[in-house]
């Protein structure tokens, strides 16, 4: 048994060799390719803007609120991602029925409004009501986004662009981070500013992406759907029995995407949403420090998000999640052990390439796995669901070093402190291991040509999903199917 989840963990090499050569393909991708690339990491990067906001701001909000333990702000968190699967749902649903233009602009205006009035609440409980609306429309974003950037490229540079896409979240943390450092200190309205300007930067993101056509797929079935005279009612009852057909037939991917996410958002949460306020507590650094440290771990994510998403364009999306995990778990001590700056920083840095390197390839493996006319509400669905399991990481952690204590020196007196360190190490060690487990024993549709299939409202696209299915059920079945060609090429030559 063990043996052949390590054989089916093997890629299939012979498409990656017909495929083009990765510089040319990039060479020839249109403005547009690039533009609609650039919205939805753009769209992705706001989405982290606005919710680590909250992460960065911890220590502020204990202040604002009079809250003396840091447990209770991130019940804030704990909120947002809670509510992250009914945005999913809600504007999934919406983009697979009626394009990714116009639902995407709606969802990044919400996020922009919801995010401005984080920034005017007097009370907390008002704090926690608005940060719960936002999550509902946080939760529609990476869905959209990646639907949007994936489906209109070629398939040899989706690995890369799955890496780039989904590191806009890192990208996201060390804008907010910068934000943090340079814009919070300076303004008299202190976390307020924070929030303001990531509303700011979602209203821009929702203009981008307003001024940019609708995604090409959507364009040819509508035009198609406009000659044949097909009605709004026909298209819209198409596209509920395509639903059904999505939820009877792919449950189980579903379910293996859901514990997905959710092992990759343990480690994601785990790692970044209490960071800053590890390093301030546990190891007794300022703001200034933990924001430069929070800067240098996302700078490894973004650089570990387009590695592993190159190369699982060759090695196969699971082998290279894996690898990434792993290398995850080995730098776990260099991230809690060491009181030096430059150590730590080292340690967020490697922690960060392995953590965020993995959930890079998570846009591209779900989108081979989805059915694809539902390329929007499926995946989005079940990242949000993943996230949801997590979304109590950076509770659990918070809870977990308040009870934990250490000693820390400080002005030359040993000090009680929480013992983040601890609980985040044990927290992370365990969840690799689950993650680990999972994309294993999961399956892979690598290579998988789901722009050429049609959307939910044409004729026939229920046929589409059964078809896809057998595709994916041959490929899972892969490592016999494989053998069975190897043998026959081999004797193949022999006859020659």
């Amino acid at each position: 048994m063990a043996s052949y989840f390590l054989r089916n963990i093997v890629p299939n090499h012979r498409h990656a060799l017909k495929d083009r050569p990765i510089l040319h393909v990039l060479f020839s991708l249109t403005w547009i390719q690039w533009a609609l690339l650039f919205s939805g990491w753009l769209a992705w990067t706001c989405d982290a803007i606005d919710f680590f906001s909250v992460s960065l701001s911890v220590t502020r909000l204990q202040t604002q609120f009079k809250k003396p333990k840091a447990s209770t702000i991130t019940t804030a968190i704990t909120l947002t991602l809670l509510f992250r699967p009914m945005g999913a749902a809600i504007f999934g649903t919406l983009s697979d029925r009626f394009g990714r233009k116009w639902p995407l602009v709606l969802n990044l205006l919400l996020c922009a409004v919801f995010e401005l009035g984080s920034g005017f609440v007097q009370t907390f409980h008002q704090f926690l009501a608005v940060r719960s609306l936002f999550g509902i429309a946080m939760g529609g974003i990476w869905g959209l986004a990646s639907s949007t950037a994936l489906e209109n490229l070629p398939v040899e540079v989706r690995g890369l662009a799955s890496g780039v896409l989904q590191e806009g979240y890192a990208a996201g943390y060390l804008f907010a981070a910068v934000m943090n450092l340079r814009l919070v200190p300076e303004t008299t309205a202190t976390w307020r500013s924070l929030f303001w300007a990531a509303s700011g930067i979602s209203l821009f993101a929702a203009c981008v992406r307003a001024v940019l056509p609708e995604s090409s797929m959507f364009l040819r079935a509508k035009a198609a759907e406009r000659a044949r005279g097909t009605t709004t009612a026909v298209r819209t009852g198409r596209f509920w029995a395509g639903m059904r057909v999505m939820l009877k037939k792919h449950w189980a991917y579903c379910i293996y995407a859901v514990l997905l996410t959710a092992g990759l958002s343990f480690l994601s949460h785990g790692s970044q949403d209490l960071y800053p306020t590890y390093l301030t507590k546990s190891k007794g650094f300022n703001n200034y420090q933990s924001t430069v440290a929070t800067i240098i771990g996302n700078c490894g994510a973004i650089a570990g998000g387009a590695a592993a998403g190159f190369s699982s364009q060759y090695i196969g999306r699971r082998l290279a999640m894996a690898i990434l995990v792993l290398l995850a778990g080995a730098f776990i001590p260099l991230w809690i052990l060491p009181t030096s700056f430059g150590a730590l920083s080292a340690g967020a840095f490697f922690i960060q390439f392995g953590v965020q390197g993995a959930l890079g390839v998570v846009p591209i493996q779900l989108a081979e796995l989805s059915p694809p006319a539902f390329r929007a509400t499926f995946p989005g669905v079940a990242y949000q669901f993943g996230a949801m399991v997590a979304s109590a990481s950076s509770q659990i952690e918070a809870t977990g070093g308040d009870h934990l204590k250490t000693t820390l020196i400080v002005d030359g007196k040993p000090t009680t402190v929480p013992n983040y360190a601890t609980v985040q190490g044990i927290f992370i060690g365990i969840a690799a291991v689950f993650t680990l487990f999972v994309i294993i024993l999961g399956p892979e549709n690598h290579g998988s040509h789901f722009e050429k299939h049609k959307v939910a409202f044409e004729e026939d696209s229920v046929s589409d999903e059964l078809v896809v299915e057998h595709d994916a059920e041959r490929k899972s079945a892969g490592s016999q199917y494989r053998r069975e060609i190897d043998e026959k090429e081999t004797a193949d030559v022999a006859v020659v």
